[in-house]
């Protein structure tokens, strides 16, 4: 029998294994690695040489993946995927209007995200400078416990929740500023729970500085986060963006209302 057909346990009778192993295919591509070889491909996985390249075939056959005959690389189809969800997602049409606002008082850029186990990932940004080494656009991912967003996002979640969204997380030092212990970043968790937004700085990159505040839905709920973020300056506080991010959020929060929308 093919492994990837192998019976699975009946707690997980519906669970297409093979399916998981194609996505993680898919998501071993990435800014650093744009273009793999088989072996590649095969050491990121965890998959054998013949299972990566069944599903990279695949990939390929649909269009989602191309081939020079030595390196994959992403297709642009595969941006169907994404804009899928976000089509369904109404949450960046909306906000994104506010984004451009924020961005043009604050004079600095500006973003969207949702949590994503213990991830955040941006759904809607406007960018008046490139502020980080790595580039930052809708759909990228960024560990939820090291940035402004994902703080307000994982302080908003119900105590249970918390705590597995940070069990998944690996606490590693992106920077020598870095919360890395648990019992600390639970204590700056319930500082931002309080007081309705977190500042991080130069803890997920040196040089940056992130102010973040949570967006509810009309059923009030926080299913989203925007920030303000800029190079870190002696001379400007992180604090200087709170007023008008918050006038933000709660403008978002306001179309949402009116239009009666819920965010998943």
């Amino acid at each position: 029998m093919d492994i990837d057909e192998a019976s699975p346990s009946p707690a997980r009778a519906e669970f297409v294994q093979s399916l998981e192993r194609g996505l993680a295919v898919i998501r071993a591509f990435g800014a650093e690695r744009p273009r793999m070889t088989l072996s590649d491909v095969a050491r990121e996985t965890g998959l054998s040489r013949a299972a990566a390249r069944r599903f990279l075939h695949t990939l390929v056959e649909i269009g989602y993946v191309g081939t020079d005959g030595r390196e994959f690389f992403l297709r642009p189809r595969l941006l169907e995927l994404g804009f899928s969800y976000l089509s369904a997602l109404s949450l960046p049409e909306i906000v994104q209007p506010h984004l451009q606002r924020l961005s043009e008082q604050t004079g600095e850029s500006s973003s969207a995200a949702v949590l994503d186990g213990d991830s955040i990932v941006y759904v809607a940004r406007v960018a008046v400078r490139r502020i980080m080494s790595a580039a930052i656009g809708v759909g990228t991912r960024l560990p939820a416990y090291a940035t402004s967003m994902g703080r307000v996002l994982l302080a908003a979640l119900p105590g249970e929740q918390r705590g597995a969204a940070l069990a998944e997380a690996p606490l590693r030092a992106l920077t020598p500023g870095t919360i890395t212990d648990a019992g600390a970043l639970s204590a700056e968790l319930d500082r931002v729970a309080a007081q309705g937004w977190a500042l991080v700085d130069q803890e997920l990159e040196e040089g940056l500085r992130s102010v973040a505040a949570p967006v509810r839905d009309a059923s009030g709920q926080v299913v989203a986060a925007i920030n303000v973020a800029a190079p870190a300056r002696r001379d400007r506080s992180g604090t200087d963006f709170v007023a008008p991010l918050l006038a933000a959020a709660a403008a978002v929060e306001e179309d949402l209302r009116r239009t009666g929308t819920r965010v998943r």
